[in-house]
């Protein structure tokens, strides 16, 4: 028997494979682009992380061992930051039930709403920051804070029972131990005085000092003060994070310390949040905002 030809049919046969023209390829290219801008703007914007790590304080006392402060920053109040996702920061932060909260400036923003709207957004900020359970909360103000105003953003955080630290300190106390909470005034924008804020004279044997520092590079000025960690914000992790390439939107005071817990000189550490909010484009990608919840501990 001879063999037979396979037989194709006539609509199989028909076909032709598709082309792929430089219009289809833009229109691909645009489809990508919009898919990645959406996800940016919309889902990663809001992909809250809880990041929770344990740091060691060599002269913590033991009354504080244990102790968990809950830290966010950088909201950036309406000009992308909504209503909605600061009331769900809220509830997270109290589903935590910290010892102590810590605001790391920047609640509002100079850019595009204007100074005017950017002060009447601070009070919003404000109230709603005030639905914080913790009744131990403090506050430091960010550059753009300074660019709206910096007395009325400390107005608005004082009217609704927020405490500003500005180049100031607290002490805080369990029996007969403390630590002290200090804070300064921005780096960029005002004039930090480390020797007005920090407890200078009043610790006896040298107790422990966290400072509240918006932007993290400033750190390095502090090196040798006796301050055993420095809590920041500011940088916004890079917010758009690329792979294979550094962050690309890095503000001054913001690019040598990014994001994480770092080891500096004479023993100080120091911790950069990510932050809540956004900055000049409303995404974050590979970069989610962040609550920390940080647990002090003795030892070294």
């Amino acid at each position: 028997m001879e063999p037979t030809l396979l037989e194709v049919p006539a609509e199989r046969a028909s076909l032709t494979p598709p082309v792929y023209t430089r219009r289809n390829f833009l229109w691909l290219a645009a489809g990508s682009a919009a898919g990645l801008a959406f996800y940016a703007g919309e889902i990663a914007r809001h992909e809250l992380e809880i990041l929770e790590l344990t740091i060691k304080l060599p002269r913590l006392p033991d009354a504080f061992a244990g102790m968990k402060i809950a830290q966010i920053s950088d909201f950036h109040f309406r000009e992308f930051t909504e209503a909605a996702f600061l009331q769900a920061i809220v509830r997270r932060v109290n589903d935590l039930a910290p010892d102590l909260v810590v605001l790391t400036g920047d609640f509002v923003s100079n850019q595009p709403l204007g100074r005017q709207i950017g002060i009447k957004m601070g009070y919003h900020c404000a109230e709603l920051l005030s639905h914080i359970e913790c009744p131990l909360r403090y506050a430091i103000l960010g550059n753009h804070d300074a660019l709206v105003g910096s007395a009325a953003v400390t107005d608005a955080l004082l009217t609704y029972g927020i405490p500003v630290l500005a180049n100031g300190f607290v002490p805080l106390e369990r029996g007969a131990q403390r630590i002290w909470l200090a804070g300064t005034e921005d780096a960029l924008m005002q004039r930090p005085d480390l020797a007005t804020a920090l407890p200078s004279g009043r610790r006896p044997g040298l107790e422990p000092v966290i400072l509240l520092s918006h932007e993290p590079d400033f750190a390095d000025y502090a090196v040798g003060r006796q301050i055993d960690l420095v809590l920041s914000g500011h940088t916004h992790g890079g917010q758009i994070l690329l792979p294979f390439i550094p962050p690309l939107l890095l503000p001054d005071l913001g690019t040598k310390y990014v994001h994480g817990h770092f080891r500096l000189r004479d023993g100080m550490q120091l911790y950069v949040n990510r932050g809540i909010g956004a900055v000049n484009l409303p995404f974050r990608f590979r970069c989610p905002p962040e609550i920390t919840l940080i647990t002090l501990q003795p030892g070294s």
